[in-house]
């Protein structure tokens, strides 16, 4: 750091060149630790003994998680007979070697890489800033930092000052503990979130679906005590060994509804291609919910509409089919209705209407059961990593929404995967 200015740069690499050069005491407390200022901790503990090394971190799954140390300088540390200090929601920062100190905010590299270095993020430390940081963390290094006290006011300050809160050593049960989760569930790749996070304002994919609407595209199946037997002109063209619940293009049909929604997926909600979906900018996403809600309202009238001629409109078709069947059931009884017979005679047509009534029964829907399985799905999904990379998907983005300067954003994506120190 250069002495005139007031911030100044840490990040590792610099840290790390702080520790080689140090021949006296060395203080180092922050949310972790990265492998290369300890890997140069390691080298100083060779050089100067482990035990002119002090190290504070907060030991904690989460705090790595999310990118304020890795677990692998921790056990170079301690293979290397330095004391790590466990200290409950450390977020601040210090290094200290040979009584110049500084403190600087460490890097979350769940957030962002760690900075250049014209990222100014740290601070120096004052000659009695250091005697205390040094007194408070480590009884070891206070009786260092009194020894230096310049005047006996100084050295009974240091002597009287209290130690710096809680703070264990890492022991190997609690060591083994993390170690443990974070294997079960490894960090994710932080390069690779930061990526990610660049497009997450701009994009959502979103898949909009109307269900149970399409009335007019519910068929049932003719049971097949009643397929095998036998023709009218007027419903055959509905009639197979399927039924069409109500005549296509009719009142009660939902395609002016689908047309609706059709039109808001094609204003709001562009298709990517096949292998990417339906996408929506989040600055517009307040103008798709608004258009949605509206739907929402359009749909609950269709449900009333077709309440009130659903049912009937069942009921018809039902008839129909009893009518279209009823001659030959009369005139070539089915087994299935003979075996339901009091008498040996002929069956009535009013025998041969219950028992096509009866078997219709078994698949025919009620107007309310269909009316209640009428929704709109709406699912918002984010980006991932594995999306952005595709080849084509800057280029899909560009052709559905020409407006926007995706350019500026895919240079700050690629710029985000760019030194991956946490790998």
């Amino acid at each position: 750091m250069n002495d005139n200015t007031f911030f100044g740069h840490l990040s590792s690499k610099r840290i790390a060149e702080i520790i080689d050069k140090a021949e006296g005491p060395i203080c180092y407390a922050g949310p972790g630790v990265q492998c290369e200022p300890a890997l140069a901790m390691v080298s100083a503990a060779g050089r100067l003994g482990p035990e002119m090394l002090t190290v504070w971190i907060d030991f904690d799954e989460r705090v790595m998680r999310m990118g304020y140390g890795d677990i692998k300088a921790v056990n170079l540390l301690r293979g290397a007979g330095i004391t790590v200090q466990h200290a409950t929601g450390l977020r601040s920062a210090v290094i200290i070697a040979d009584g110049q100190g500084y403190t600087f905010t460490p890097t979350p590299l769940y957030l962002e890489a760690e900075p250049g270095d014209g990222i100014r993020n740290a601070l120096r430390l004052t000659r009695e800033q250091v005697a205390e940081a040094l007194a408070r963390l480590s009884p070891a290094q206070k009786t260092i930092a009194a020894a230096l006290a310049l005047n006996p006011e100084e050295k009974d300050r240091i002597a009287n000052l209290p130690a710096e809160g809680d703070s264990i050593p890492v022991d190997d049960a609690k060591f083994n503990q993390i170690d443990a989760s974070l294997k079960e569930a490894p960090p994710v790749r932080f390069d690779v979130v930061r990526q990610v996070r660049v497009f997450e304002p701009y994009l959502q994919y979103v898949e909009l679906s109307l269900t149970g609407a399409a009335i007019q595209r519910h068929r049932l199946a003719i049971p097949a005590s009643i397929q095998k037997l036998g023709g009218s002109q007027e419903i055959e063209g509905r009639l197979r060994t399927t039924f069409d619940l109500i005549e296509k293009g009719g009142k009660l049909s939902s395609k002016p509804l689908e047309d609706d929604l059709n039109d808001i997926r094609k204003c709001f909600t562009p298709s990517l291609g096949k292998d990417h979906g339906r996408v929506v900018l989040k600055g517009a996403k307040p103008h798709l919910e608004k258009r949605l809600d509206a739907f929402r309202g359009s749909l609950e009238k269709y449900q009333e509409a077709v309440k009130e001629n659903l049912q009937q409109t069942l009921d018809e078709s039902r008839q129909q089919i009893i009518d279209y069947y009823l001659l030959q059931v009369v005139d070539n009884p089915p087994d299935a209705l003979l075996g339901q017979l009091l008498h040996s005679d002929k069956p009535s047509d009013e025998d041969a209407r219950r028992w096509l009534d009866r078997e219709l029964a078994f698949v025919f829907p009620s107007a309310e059961a269909l009316i209640k399985k009428m929704s709109l799905e709406v699912r918002y999904k984010d980006v991932t990593f594995e999306t952005l990379n595709r080849a084509d998907f800057l280029d899909s983005v560009k052709e559905a929404f020409p407006a926007v300067d995706w350019e500026k954003t895919y240079n700050e994506f690629k710029a985000a995967g760019e030194g991956r120190t946490e790998e």
